[in-house]
């Protein structure tokens, strides 16, 4: 059979997109808008009456509010959130250097954490999140200026054929000076969520793959069409989009613009033309078959609006994840699915209690308007306004006001109830997400551990369905990069400059997501992993460190970069070093090569017992040695005393002997000075008579002569 006719295609097309618009509009549409305004806190079908209260209880904000840091804390608490593994021998290196190029680099410069983080928030409100992956390809220019440049490096420049000149200037010494233009080519990888109103899936679908249509519906300016590279007369024939379709593309708040008349330029580059990017399989070629191709309707569903028409042999660019998945259907379930009914029920509720506290503290005054000179202080207060009561008239008679019961109480009692409730659909509470210190105040720390449990059970199944969901993202996300980067790049990766090159890579590598402990607390996540560490530690104590058969450098390397990873650190590297594969198989082959431990063992016996027999050969030669010291000793130490007893004796005799002679010699000396003290004292008695005599011969004398 022939390929199918323009016409035909169109036709195929068109007809599974309204389909899929069909469904969209009656089933989605609807449900999707009120989950967003409830998420809003707009609440188009609970009005409130006027002069009453107006609040509105934002429980599926808060919920989500509550859920989304922490299943985002499980992707992106470490530094690789996809690890890819080889499906062939030898592709060891290629798989560790797609998981870094795609960490580290893709991820980045795709934009890719925030359309991860979009997706997550579009499954939690409205089902199911929508991420596409695809090339961008652009002209970039760049204006440089070069100077100092002589005649052959100018003449180069003019021959360059990516080069516009856009000045050139000479000086006085001959050198040129020229203003340059470049452009090149740019091919960067995408990683963008789709809106949900954008997104077109066929009803009858369970999954992305099976679906015999998957659509983007957008809207694009006349401009950016052209500046892509698609055929200016075809685009410019195109008719732009009426404010109805604008409209129904703008829902749900994801473009914040008043739509109208206003909306379109008056310079048709910048009218908005809507464009739908269809991957469908149809039998094309007339072979029984349904193959997949790309088809792009511009300004229409008809023949004359196919701009693309060409086969697609890779994977449809389009993945999703669902916080809760429905069997036999791609639409997932959402957190306003199962709390709607709630904050419906706690929006009145809460309405109403302040309605009943707002009438006991501005009760209804009951007048009798003949007893009041100004009624309009009543009816009207102003503060510090007197109410003026007329003469004659009682005051309690002309004024009063009407009791109010007070309810707001059991109302509080339900509120409470009603939150029960949310816990109970979703599994997410205060004590689950770790928001309330004191939220568990009054519990027991069994019951805190089993509400804590159960809510990150259902907490941890949205993790894995997410993780379900990115898998086939990254998948995609790889060929992307294997298909369409065509050269080698450099670039600077934990301080070192590595080359990547895609090109000789396997693009049908098995992506793994990492999710860590899943959903949870730091503390939990910190208390499992030291358990883990204090196992390897007693493994490694009991089977040692080499050639251990239960723990290996790489499980202890996994618990040490987890435990870094859940005390909120990323960079692993920082604080850890990661054991190279060629040491550790030298330190293994060092081990290998020692003796046997019971041969060495044995050796060390004999060795031992040897030493022994010396030692004792040794003990028993210095026992006959010391008995022979000791008896020459003995022998010495007798004729040593005889000698030294003689020797004393006559020492003894000298001192003797010494002593007499001092006695004698003593003895003598006293007699010597008592006989110069007699003579002494006889002489002194002589010389004193003689000195009477010559006294007396004086006065004698001297008497004699008076008398004369």
């Amino acid at each position: 059979m022939p390929n199918m006719t323009k016409e035909e295609l169109a036709g195929a097309v068109g007809g599974l997109l309204d389909d899929c618009d069909n469904y969209y509009d009656s089933q989605l549409k609807p449900d999707l808008q009120k989950a967003q305004e409830y998420y809003d806190g707009t609440m188009k079908d609970t009005p409130s009456d006027e002069g009453r209260s107006s609040a509105i209880s934002k429980d599926v904000r808060a919920t989500i509010k509550k859920v989304l840091p922490s299943v985002y804390r499980v992707f992106f608490g470490s530094d690789k959130i996809v690890e890819y593994a080889p499906v062939a021998e030898g592709d060891e290196g290629s798989a560790d250097q797609a998981t870094d190029y795609v960490n580290y680099i893709v991820l980045p410069e795709s934009g890719g954490q925030r359309a991860i983080y979009d997706a997550m928030h579009d499954a939690l409100l409205k089902r199911n999140g929508v991420l596409k992956w695809f090339v961008e390809k652009r002209k970039e220019t760049e204006t440089s200026t070069l100077d100092g440049l002589d005649m052959e490096a100018a003449q180069m420049l003019v021959s360059d054929q990516s080069i516009e000149i856009l000045g050139a200037a000479q000086d006085d010494l001959g050198f040129y000076t020229v203003q340059i233009k470049r452009q090149f080519d740019k091919k960067n990888v995408i990683l963008e969520c789709v809106p949900r109103s954008e997104f077109r899936i066929h009803p009858d679908a369970k999954t992305i793959d099976d679906s015999p249509i998957v659509a983007q519906v957008t809207t694009k300016r006349r401009g950016e069409l052209i500046a892509a590279g698609y055929d200016k007369a075809t685009i410019e024939a195109l008719s732009a989009a009426d404010g109805a379709d604008l409209l129904n593309l703008d829902e749900d708040n994801e473009s914040k613009r008043s739509i109208g008349t206003s909306a379109q330029g008056h310079h048709p580059s910048i009218d908005e033309i809507e464009v739908a990017e269809c991957f469908v399989r149809v039998d094309y070629d007339g072979d029984g078959v349904a193959e997949l191709r790309r088809v792009i309707m511009a300004g229409g569903r008809g023949e004359e609006h196919i701009i693309v028409n060409e086969p697609w042999d890779d994977m449809v660019p389009f993945g999703d994840l669902v916080a809760e998945s429905e069997p036999h259907q791609w639409e997932g379930r959402s957190i306003p699915d199962d709390i709607e009914e709630v904050q419906r029920v706690k929006t009145v509720l809460l309405r109403n209690t302040l309605d009943n506290i707002y009438w006991q503290n501005n009760l209804q005054p009951i007048v009798q308007s003949d007893s009041v000179e100004n009624p309009e202080s009543i009816t009207n207060p102003r503060f510090g306004e007197p109410i003026r009561v007329k003469s004659g008239k009682s005051v309690q008679d002309a004024v009063g006001y009407s009791s109010v019961p007070f309810v707001a109480a059991q109302s509080f009692q339900m509120l409470g109830y009603m939150d029960n409730i949310v816990t109970d659909r979703t599994g997410i509470s205060d004590a689950a997400s770790g928001l309330a210190p004191d939220a568990l105040q009054n519990t027991t720390a069994k019951a805190s551990a089993m509400i804590e449990q159960s809510g990150i059970a259902q907490t941890d199944m949205v993790v894995k369905n997410f993780a379900h969901g990115l898998q086939r993202v990254f998948k995609g996300v790889l060929r992307l990069i294997v298909q369409h980067q065509d050269k080698p790049r450099t670039v600077r990766l934990r301080d070192k400059w590595v080359t990547f090159d895609p090109r000789y890579w396997d693009a049908g590598m098995d992506a793994s997501v990492n999710t860590g402990l899943g959903a949870g607390t730091r503390e939990r996540d910190m208390m499992a992993l030291q358990f883990v560490m204090g196992m390897q530690e007693k493994l490694l104590a009991n089977f040692g460190a080499v050639d251990n058969p239960y723990v290996k450098p790489d499980n202890l390397w996994n618990t040490i970069s987890r435990m870094v990873e859940a005390s909120g650190l990323k960079t692993v590297s920082l604080y850890f070093t990661k054991p190279d594969e060629q040491e550790i198989q030298q330190m293994s082959e060092a081990a290998r090569n020692r003796p046997d431990p019971e041969t060495v063992k044995h050796k060390n016996a004999i060795e031992l017992e040897d030493a022994r027999a010396r030692t004792a050969e040794r003990r028993e030669a210095a026992c006959v040695e010391a008995n022979r010291q000791i008896k020459q000793a003995d022998l010495f130490r007798s004729s040593e005393d005889n000698a030294q007893k003689r020797l004393a004796e006559t020492q003894r005799d000298e001192r003797r002997a010494m002593l007499e002679q001092y006695r004698i010699d003593r003895m003598a000396e006293i007699e010597r000075e008592k006989i110069a003290s007699s003579e002494r004292i006889a002489l002194h008695r002589t010389e004193r008579e003689l000195q009477k005599s010559q006294a007396a011969a004086f006065a004698s004398a001297l008497e004699r002569g008076v008398h004369q």
